[in-house]
């Protein structure tokens, strides 16, 4: 077994445009833009739900919402007398990391429940209280106390993992870090002031601000921030005070002599449109949810010198269900069974390895009653009733041509001629699901509105916030 050290910095609400490595010239992001070109860039790398708490169940237990039981993002039972931990049961390849010797860390976000507790094999847990909310004097959680932290909360993130970092460089155990930032979700405000500043003369032209989308009519967030050049500046100015602290963590990996023992992994727990499309948000920046490239496509970059190969690009189809099965396999550690995982590994990819003997590979992705599969051409999005009443008609579902429109402008599932197109998909969409959906946690079956999940499925009260 090889036992590099791991640092997995994840953002929050961070659109696959949003960094320099991605060809948007107008952001700038070198830290993220170090990792790429010391390491692999992959173009094409989607998450399973396009919000955050349900994403990041699938990162860390390498299941779908459908399976675990996390749909959308945890309004309630995050800290005090209701706290509930939602992953209880689940296992995470955390928990198998710390069986094999790793040391677990976690700095920033959680938002997966019980913030107070140490989860998942995590001996040292610095984390947020809620999953977002100001970026200064934010309300931290540390030694399982209520605390609010003083200062910028990205920069309180790095420290803490700074401090980290020094206290097991030496260590005979390898290490691994989470690192997971609240930027550049929501406030766009409270950011460093010559950072925001020196966004005034940006033209903006990687975040077109069209029209209202039909769907986000009422999305206060979409009315209020579409056109508004503060807003579009406050997130500019979140990814890049965020990639100044990437760059401490790149460079304290480096002055302690461990970048080359160490994999860093850079990615996102959705997209995130600013604009694009007619709306500001994510899956549920629009009611029904959406399932367009912005929300359900992140970056995601990866470097371990020596190991990845140095300014390389992936192209493959990645999920982040497959995450779990890449890392533990790049590691050399075997999947925990029972667990009927959706995922494949993807180490080939990682390594720059030929993959032609890989099976074609579709992404899944689910919201509720929301379902889409996307083949590297076609993307069929199919909604169910979303659970208020059951009875209600489906639809309206999508139909899009990748190959000839990437922009998804024209939906063509109303259209006769792509009939059998749709019934074929439909049924892959379907067969796939029943493969790996556990019944009682089944995503169709519950109002998913985008407004929050209140408690963990099952215990027979209402689950979810209403729209």
């Amino acid at each position: 077994m090889n036992r590099p050290n791991i640092v997995f910095i994840l953002s929050d609400d961070q659109g696959p445009w949003a960094a320099g490595c991605y060809g948007n010239a107008e952001i700038r992001t070198p830290a993220i833009d170090r990792i790429a070109q010391t390491g692999m860039r992959f173009d094409n790398f989607f998450v399973a739900t396009p919000v955050c708490s349900p994403s990041r169940a699938t990162f860390l237990t390498g299941r779908i919402p459908s399976q675990h039981g996390v749909h959308d993002w945890i309004r309630a039972g995050n800290v005090g007398a209701s706290a509930a931990a939602y992953l209880a049961g689940e296992v995470a390849y955390t928990d198998i990391l710390a069986d094999n010797g790793w040391v677990c860390g976690l700095s920033g976000k959680w938002h997966l429940g019980h913030s107070q507790l140490a989860q998942h094999g995590f001996v040292h847990w610095y984390v947020h209280q809620q999953g977002g909310g100001p970026y200064n004097d934010a309300p931290m959680v540390r030694n399982g106390e209520l605390i609010t932290e003083p200062g910028y909360v990205t920069t309180a993130i790095t420290n803490d993992a700074l401090a980290f970092i020094d206290r097991h460089a030496d260590g005979d155990a390898p290490f691994y870090l989470g690192v997971h930032y609240t930027a550049p979700h929501s406030p766009w405000t409270g950011h460093p002031p010559e950072i925001v500043d020196s966004y005034d003369n940006c033209a903006f032209d990687s975040c077109p601000q069209e029209a209202i989308h039909p769907w986000a009519v009422g999305h206060t967030l979409s009315e209020r921030c579409l056109g508004n050049r503060e807003m579009l500046k406050g997130y500019f100015a979140a990814v890049t005070a965020m990639d100044r602290d990437i760059g401490r963590i790149l460079d304290k990996l480096a002055e302690k002599g461990l970048r080359e023992d160490t994999l860093v992994v850079f990615t996102s727990d959705n997209g995130f449109s600013c604009g694009h499309h007619g709306f500001w948000g994510k899956g549920n920046g629009t009611y029904p949810p959406n399932m367009y490239e912005n929300s359900i496509k992140v970056p995601f970059v990866a470097s371990h010198p020596g190991r990845i190969p140095a300014g390389s690009v992936q192209a493959g189809m990645v999920s982040t269900y497959d995450f779990m099965p890449t890392l533990l396999d790049y590691l050399g550690l075997p999947l925990p069974e029972g667990a009927n995982f959706p995922g494949q590994s993807a180490r080939p990819l990682l390594l720059g390895e030929d993959d032609t003997g890989r099976p074609e590979v579709v992404i899944y992705d689910e919201y509720g009653a929301t379902r889409m599969m996307r083949t590297e051409a076609w993307k069929y999005v199919h909604r169910y009733p979303d659970g208020f009443d059951l009875s209600l008609a489906e639809g309206p579902h999508e139909l899009y041509d990748l190959a000839n429109d990437p922009d998804e402008r024209a939906n063509l599932a109303d259209e006769p001629s792509q009939a059998e197109r749709i019934g074929a998909l439909k049924r892959r969409l379907e067969a796939w699901y029943e493969r790996y959906v556990v019944p009682q946690r089944d995503g169709r079956n519950f109002a998913v509105t985008g407004k929050g999940q209140l408690r963990p499925v099952g215990d027979g009260q209402q689950s979810f916030a209403p729209e």
